[in-house]
């Protein structure tokens, strides 16, 4: 067994006087993919906004990929320049290019030279097959194309992982395919993926495993076929039978 890319040990963290996440232990196999699903509320999206401190945990540790997650800016720059996130909104410049949108971090965070950055932009927007859109800007796109060049924004800082924070709960239904497809591809090239949704149908084809969560704990966790055919908790087999 490889070191896990991502390791939390006992990780709280309260919202106020509310706990949102409780006693939190999750390690993470480099290539695995891992879909967190759950209620709303149940502390899925804070979970993976701690990984790359989005949201700062108060108690327990974080480790990605050897570095532990600290007050320590150097660290949590580390971090953040190996995970990549894409949110529920797009997020995107309004008033850059698809392509701008894609080299602006390469090109100041990565201090990649201009050409070099389009180049891999376009690549990416190759991958997930927007890159005929690239002098567009985001207004000029639908929703589903503005989420896969929010995917390619993300694969320009070369991540060695993936968090995807419910990708495809803000676009409409014919949308969500062409999303969810451009994921599946990079989960068959082998990127780390930890991925917060509701789209079971994704996780039956994608998924190593499954979490399932709730009340700011994780109830059950599972290899995907045993998570579908035979969940142990009853709170798992509820949400299951409620949104199956």
């Amino acid at each position: 067994m490889s070191d896990p890319i991502i390791k939390i040990e006992n990780m709280n963290k309260w919202f106020g006087d509310f706990q949102v996440l409780k006693n939190i232990d999750l390690s993470v196999e480099k290539n695995k993919k891992i879909v967190v699903c759950g209620p709303s509320g149940s502390g899925k999206s804070t979970l993976i906004r701690c990984i790359n401190r989005l949201e700062e945990h108060q108690e327990g540790t974080i480790i990605v990929d050897g570095t532990e997650l600290s007050e320590n800016t150097k660290n949590i720059e580390a971090i953040r320049a190996e995970v990549g996130m894409v949110f529920q909104q797009f997020n995107l410049f309004p008033h850059l290019s698809i392509l701008d949108n894609c080299t602006l971090a390469p090109i100041w965070v990565k201090k990649m030279p201009k050409a070099k950055a389009e180049e891999l932009a376009l690549e990416h927007l190759e991958r997930v097959q927007i890159s005929d859109q690239a002098q567009k800007f985001p207004g000029q796109l639908s929703g589903g194309q503005q989420q896969r060049c929010a995917i390619a924004r993300a694969l320009c800082m070369e991540p060695k992982i993936m968090l995807f924070d419910e990708p495809t709960s803000a676009l409409d239904p014919e949308m969500i395919k062409e999303v969810l497809d451009a994921m599946v591809n990079l989960a068959k090239a082998g990127m780390t993926m930890i991925v917060v949704t509701h789209e079971m149908g994704f996780a039956k084809e994608v998924a190593d495993e499954v979490i399932f969560m709730d009340e700011g704990m994780i109830v059950e966790r599972a290899e995907t076929k045993t998570f579908f055919a035979n969940p142990k908790s009853d709170r798992t087999k509820l949400f299951l039978s409620q949104i199956l």
